[in-house]
């Protein structure tokens, strides 16, 4: 989703505050301020600290400082802004500053949404308009509104999103602003056509009109976008080349990143409706600026429209040389998102509150992000101490290896997206099977299509009969939508540590490692315990 679709609106005047009101009056207008001229902004961010300093306005200058990370996070610099939101989040914690609270919040559900921690976003900025004092200025109540209804629409609660939407809007409308009317309904236009709610999106494109017609200007390039985007959903190709073409060749402020999304939103149009050679030039002109700007999120995009755009035209060699190279670009980028996030997280760890949240990022990396299950490195810290305390308890300690039979067959059969799909279901049939064994163990995805539940207090004996059922319900699970009549069923392989103490961790997965081996080649679909074995001394190794 965009963040927000916004206009431009002028700097305030740079005069030298007389009192801490002048000064916070001037904060008012930076706050207010939603327009593109960074550079500009983030002059007059710091010129208001410095005097805030010179007037002892602790807060006032904390507020001048928010918006100058504001400004870096929107040049880019999400680390070195996240940090500054998180020092300030925690002082105005510590002197019970709500106003100061509200804006910190605000700043820190954007960071979390470009890390991709969408729950954490939406608690920011719900916090950010519960605490946003009635008495700040209405235009920028409608901005935290706004946020709050994007943070919920990104969790996907687009009802809840509406209502804020609507709220925002009355708010802009009461107090007679309509260039934040206008914004309300464009970011609520792009929201509904991210949604798949084209024709709603489309009926607010038609209040956009009159508001645009009330203000007495033409619309801004991020909002022209929004409306060719929505007209290329409705099919309408030439309208859409209509609207975006005039704003991109006009002589107007903007940031670069919205040229070319603007840009690339004219070849799309362009393309749809035929004219190939119109298409190939808008998106050269896009493809120049990403290189330029290092757009690397646009240019990722770009990669995606040449291959449309070659196949348009029958060039269908070049065509998939470009889907091969948007692969690659797409690899690369999620790799350069990963490390971005990762400096982030980092520059947030130096502040109080990322201490605090340090368990929580251990968290996430000890889970597999696919099934959400723990994975291999909580196993290898926590399945050691479960046998301690196995040993300690003088209670049993069962593990069980869980593998899908015949899985290559699934991934080549229907793809690796409906393969994702059975490992995702079968995560869940396995954690709810261990969630009515034992309150205390866990399951793990080790790799693959291989699972490991970890049940203290679970018998050799308990395990026969547990298990079987468990495997019972895998293979009686309704795949047909995902499979057809390809069954999924699983081999398991049990394995019981005692209390003596002497059981390793990576002795107890040996075992089951090779009750595992000869329920597979047993048939598969079974369980395999030392029980159920006759002749233990047959298995090579045991």
């Amino acid at each position: 989703m965009s963040e927000l679709r916004i206009g431009t609106a002028a700097v305030a005047a740079a005069g030298a505050p007389r009192t801490a009101d002048d000064l916070a009056i001037d904060l008012d207008d930076l706050e207010n301020n939603q327009g593109h001229d960074i550079d500009a902004l983030l002059a007059e961010a710091v010129r208001v600290e410095r005097y805030a300093d010179e007037m002892g306005e602790v807060v006032l200058g904390h507020r001048a400082r928010l918006v100058q990370a504001d400004m870096s996070q929107r040049k880019g610099e999400v680390g070195v802004a996240a940090r500054t939101f998180s020092e300030i989040h925690r002082w105005a914690e510590r002197n019970d500053c709500p106003a100061l609270l509200a804006r910190s919040h605000f700043h820190l559900a954007l960071t979390y949404h470009y890390l991709g921690d969408h729950g954490t976003s939406l608690e920011h900025a719900i916090s950010s308009v519960e605490l946003l004092d009635e008495a700040a200025p209405p235009g920028l109540r409608v901005i935290h509104l706004i946020r709050l209804a994007n943070s919920l629409a990104e969790g996907g609660a687009v009802g809840a999103a509406r209502e804020r939407y609507l709220k925002a809007e009355e708010l802009a409308v009461t107090t007679g602003d309509l260039t934040r009317q206008l914004l309300v309904l464009n970011n609520l236009a792009y929201t509904e056509h991210e949604v798949g709610e084209v024709h709603k999106a489309w009926a607010v494109v038609m209040r956009m009109h009159v508001v645009v017609r009330a203000l007495g200007r033409e619309f801004l390039l991020t909002e022209r976008d929004t409306i060719a985007n929505i007209q290329i959903s409705l099919g309408r190709f030439a309208e859409a080349e209509q609207t975006v073409e005039a704003a991109v060749n006009a002589p107007q402020w903007f940031e670069v990143h919205d040229l070319a999304d603007a840009a690339l939103t004219l070849a799309v149009a362009q393309r749809r409706m035929g004219a190939n050679d119109r298409a190939q030039y808008s998106l050269d002109r896009c493809r120049t600026l990403c290189d330029e700007r290092q757009l690397a999120g646009v240019r990722l995009r770009v990669f995606a429209e040449q291959a449309e755009l070659y196949a348009a035209t029958g060039d269908h060699r070049n065509a998939f040389e470009e889907y091969k190279r948007f692969h690659a670009a797409s690899e690369h980028l999620r790799s350069m998102q990963q490390e971005a996030q990762a400096n982030t997280r980092l520059a947030m760890f130096q502040t109080a509150e990322a201490r605090q949240d340090a368990e929580r990022y251990r968290e996430q990396a000890r889970r597999d992000p696919l099934t959400g299950l723990h994975n291999r490195r909580h196993v290898d810290e926590q399945l050691p101490l479960a046998i301690a305390r196995t040993a300690a308890s003088g209670s049993p300690l069962t593990v069980a290896l869980v593998d899908l039979d015949h899985f290559k067959r699934i991934n080549d059969r229907f793809s690796h997206a409906v393969g994702d799909q059975v490992l995702v279901a079968v995560a869940q049939l396995l954690t709810a099977a261990s969630a009515t064994v034992s309150e205390s163990g866990f399951v793990a995805r080790m790799g693959g299509e291989e699972f490991l539940l970890v049940l203290p207090g679970l018998s050799a004996e308990d395990a026969v009969n547990r298990l079987d059922a468990l495997r019972l319900a895998v293979s009686s699970h309704m795949w047909r939508p995902m499979t057809g009549h390809q069954p999924v069923t699983v081999s398991i392989g049990v394995a019981t540590a005692d209390a003596s103490g002497d059981d390793t961790d990576l002795g107890l997965l040996a075992i089951a490692d090779r009750h595992l081996y000869l329920a597979k080649n047993a048939g598969r679909d079974r369980v395999v315990t030392r029980l159920t074995i006759p002749v233990m001394d047959a298995l090579p190794g045991g």
